[in-house]
């Protein structure tokens, strides 16, 4: 079917009082395994783009967003393309020319004020394009090997009152906010401070989103959506099921050279991871054999 827009998923997911799950892809196996997961769960489910992911191929961000479209295209669920955690004013503008239907704004790096002088600038932009744009206030953390910020530290969560200026100053759609997750983990023993997460969605009129989410356990992530997270999104809980998977085939089977093989293997992991991940926080369960690794 044709690619979906991020913001009528998270539009419709929101009004219903759910969330659409967002996985970062880096590989084709990783576009295909976020599809075949998605369908298994019966969901709709967005791809996400990272600049990290446009690094790490040579810095064209095309052959990978050509190759999601193409995947997205024979999709039997609404699969939309997100390009996410942007930095570069250079990538921004290649998203609409590349199948992006919205994009991350990333200048939460930033003081406050050049925070929401870059992050206005750019949605300016965006919705000239017609693009869906989300922006991220406090300290998330964990991106490109930084250390988490302390959860106690004065800033490192988003403070609602600002969260309201600085949505209504940017003109942005979607704001990600901190709350206790952190990019980048292996583990699922993240806490979420659902007592700011309410504030925050009482003190906000844009959908709330929720990054870092691989290292939260389901029950937390089934309280964050009824809290008020609209997108979740996931990267690291793939990598790690893919890992894990060709790591113990390839213990197995130390003569394997056939990259298929074990690509495939890791492949299936990330299906279960996704299907998993998306029942969980449709509150159903899927038809996909095998627990997830996440």
């Amino acid at each position: 079917m044709p690619l979906a827009a991020t913001g009528e998923l998270i539009a419709a997911a929101a009004a219903a009082r759910g969330a659409v799950v967002a996985f970062n892809v880096v590989t084709l196996e990783h576009v295909e395994a976020v599809i075949a997961g998605a369908e298994a769960a019966d969901a709709p489910v967005v791809l996400q783009v990272s600049e990290n992911a446009v690094t790490f191929r040579y810095g064209r961000l095309l052959p990978l967003a050509r190759a999601a479209a193409a995947a997205a295209a024979c999709a039997a669920v609404p699969v939309a393309l997100h390009l996410d955690h942007v930095q570069s004013d250079g990538l921004l503008r290649q998203a609409p020319g590349a199948g992006f239907s919205s994009v991350m704004y990333d200048a939460a790096r930033l003081p406050y004020e050049e925070n929401l002088a870059a992050t206005r600038a750019a949605a300016d932009w965006a919705h000239a394009q017609g693009l869906w744009i989300e922006a991220e206030l406090g300290q998330v953390g964990g991106k490109n090997g930084e250390p988490a910020p302390d959860p106690h530290a004065p800033g490192a969560r988003t403070d609602p009152g600002e969260a309201a200026a600085f949505v209504a100053d940017a003109g942005v759609d979607a704001l990600a906010v901190a709350i206790g997750s952190t990019h980048a983990m292996t583990t699922r023993t993240a806490a979420l401070d659902h007592g700011l997460l309410k504030r925050l969605n009482a003190a906000l009129d844009v959908p709330l989103v929720l990054h870092g989410s691989s290292g939260l356990p389901d029950d937390e992530l089934t309280a964050a959506v009824a809290g008020g997270i609209a997108k979740v999104n996931i990267g690291t809980a793939l990598n790690v099921a893919m890992t894990g998977a060709i790591r113990e085939f390839l213990a197995g089977h130390p003569e394997a050279v056939d990259s298929r093989s074990y690509l495939g293997v890791g492949r299936e992991a990330m299906v279960r991871t996704v299907a998993h991940l998306i029942a969980v926080l449709h509150g159903g369960e899927t038809a996909v054999a095998g627990p997830a690794t996440s």
